[in-house]
């Protein structure tokens, strides 16, 4: 069982199911203990040859229904209990998803996926647990144990306290070894989550792995994660085994002096302990170190849950630094950079761009251009609002950037990234992806506009055509078109391209190029490019370099009269004419 502020809502939200299942695993107790009992009378009237046939068939009656009752009501409280804890767990899965899809660039930049993976796979099971077994631990072992102990004391009070003093003993020394457990398994925890980072990177970056020969390091480097992992888990195990030895050790002593005891009391004083009672006190106890077994099982996996809900609550704590505007606007395109200067939250001091000051009209096409780490991309991140920055510096429709809700910013701008992330499904499912409802005609008309239309037809499913994780089963050009596609099926009012026509010939970019001349008339279009072909015929060109605003004009502007243009044209030109493409 676990208290906190994450998790207790669920008690409240499933209380009543807890608690039925809760009732009828305490009524499965309570009938429990007439097992021994009877099986001690029945002892009894064959020892003093009182059992006849008919008593015999009471007896065999009388148990089996003792026994149907027990197994109904231990399906139920299975139901209730363990059923209820899958709900939780599903819960608390969909409660984390959530809260990632909340949290911003910065906290993906700084937590690696892998990691973050434990906490909804490894993490979550555990937690799981203190609701169903957990919780049948303690109340099993809390009941069970009171009626046992009442019982055996009403039997036999010497033999009780025989019983007894050596199980107390057993309590405290398991919760030494308990305080162990539960820091091992932390370790073990992060241990586990180091290694599964790492696969899953390793697995992302394949393609690297292979091309730069990779393997065997990459192998070894494995080995040393899993070696890790290895070592913390045993050590987890080993304390494990510890409490193990230490229960079986104090019960078998136990169950030894019990006999010797009993037989003793059965011999000398048969008229108040006889064979019937020594025999139904033995499966008392037998009964008694299941709690003893299970109080000590829950105190572990206390532990563990405690825990690995330590490290979800950590991660339900995270806040997005993102601060959230609360205006509707209606976007056209109309944007201003006022002095724009942006520093990344890590390093405050390295400014990627400085006093940036330019406007863009609804309806223009703009191409942002300039050597790399120019801040081309950064630009655009701040006017989709991944990061921060000063009030007065960007105003979008007339309003501050950041007093617009980040939501209804983002639903009305398409964008084109630069690493093309495609999703493991179809290629209509990956292109109708950002647009709400579009019917399969839509999903065609965009992919001609991007000119992918002609290679997905010639695949053998078509559109229905499942792709690789990443998109890694088409080439880099289909996967940056197949991008575009998805951007321009949502037809938003600004469109943005990060570099997303590199990967695709002149020809097929001068195709594209031309479908968003015709289908964006008086939709604003912002082209981030390193080819001067791919802005030269935009309305405006906007020329940075080493994160300051060198120029903006069109291209016969800046080509007159921006020496750093000029330069990126004649390399170009001479580039093109080297590799025979001019």
């Amino acid at each position: 069982m676990l208290f906190g502020k994450h998790i207790n809502k669920y008690y409240k939200k499933y209380g009543i199911l807890l608690f039925i299942g809760a009732v009828v695993l305490l009524l499965v107790d309570f009938i429990s203990i007439y097992v021994p009992r009877l099986f001690g009378e029945m002892v009894d009237d064959f020892s003093y040859g009182f059992m006849n046939r008919k008593g015999l068939m009471d007896f065999i009656i009388t148990f089996l229904l003792l026994v149907g009752v027990m197994y109904i009501g231990r399906m139920m409280w299975r139901v209730f209990l363990f059923g209820t804890s899958r709900s939780i767990q599903y819960d608390l899965r969909k409660q984390l998803f959530d809260h990632a899809m909340t949290l911003d660039q910065p906290y993906y930049q700084e937590n690696k996926v892998g990691a973050i993976m434990t906490y909804f796979s490894n993490d979550v099971e555990v937690i799981r647990q203190s609701f169903g077994r957990a919780l049948l631990l303690l109340l099993d072992g809390l009941f069970l144990s009171g009626i046992v102990i009442v019982r055996m004391f009403r039997m036999n009070v010497m033999l009780t306290l025989v019983s007894i003093i050596p199980l107390s003993c057993l309590g405290v020394v398991a919760f030494f070894i308990i305080k162990r457990m539960r820091m091992k398994f932390r370790l073990r925890q992060d241990s586990f989550e180091a290694m599964n980072d790492f696969t899953q990177e390793s697995f992302s970056g394949i393609q690297v792995i292979k091309a730069f020969v990779r393997e065997t390091k990459e192998a070894m480097l494995f080995k040393e994660k899993s070696d890790d992992f290895y070592n913390k888990h045993m050590d987890f195990v080993r304390e494990m085994v510890k409490v193990q030895i230490v229960i079986s050790t104090f019960i078998s002593l136990t169950f030894i002096t019990i006999i010797l005891f009993g037989a003793y009391f059965a011999i000398s004083n048969p008229m108040n302990f006889s064979v019937g009672n020594l025999t139904e006190f033995t499966s008392l106890f037998g009964m008694l170190t299941w709690p003893v077994m299970a109080i000590t099982q829950f105190a572990n996996l206390r532990s563990q849950s405690l825990a690995s809900y330590s490290r979800v609550a950590e991660f339900l704590d995270s806040k997005p630094l993102l601060v959230d505007g609360d205006e509707e606007v209606e976007l056209k395109g109309n944007i201003t950079f006022n002095n724009l200067t942006f520093a990344y939250p890590d390093e405050p001091e390295q400014y990627v761009l400085k006093d940036i000051k330019f406007s863009m009209k609804a309806g223009e096409s703009i191409g942002i251009i300039g050597r790399t780490g120019s801040g081309k991309t950064t630009l655009v991140d701040l006017l989709l609002r991944l990061y921060n920055i000063e009030r007065d510096m960007i105003y979008v429709e007339g309003k501050d950037i950041m007093d617009i809700s980040i939501s209804s910013l983002r639903e009305q701008i398409a964008y084109v990234p630069q690493d093309n992330f495609l999703y493991s499904t179809t290629i209509k499912d990956n292109i109708a992806f950002g647009a709400k409802k579009l019917t399969d005609e839509e999903i065609m008309e965009s992919a001609k506009l991007a000119d992918i239309y002609d290679n997905v037809i010639d695949f053998t499913h078509g559109f229905d055509t499942v792709l690789g994780e990443r998109g890694v089963t088409v080439s880099g050009g289909q996967k940056q078109r197949i991008s575009i596609a998805r951007a321009l099926a949502k037809d938003a009012p600004i469109l943005i391209f990060d570099d997303s026509v590199s990967a695709v010939d002149t020809n097929t970019e001068e195709t594209i190029l031309q479908n968003l001349k015709r289908i964006r008339k008086n939709k604003t279009t912002i082209i981030i490019a390193h080819r001067i072909s791919t802005v030269r015929n935009l309305d405006k060109v906007v020329l940075l370099d080493k994160g300051q605003l060198v120029d903006v004009g069109t291209h016969e502007e800046l080509l007159s009269r921006t020496e750093l243009y000029k330069e990126l044209v004649q390399r170009q030109t001479l580039e093109r004419k080297v590799s025979g493409d001019a």
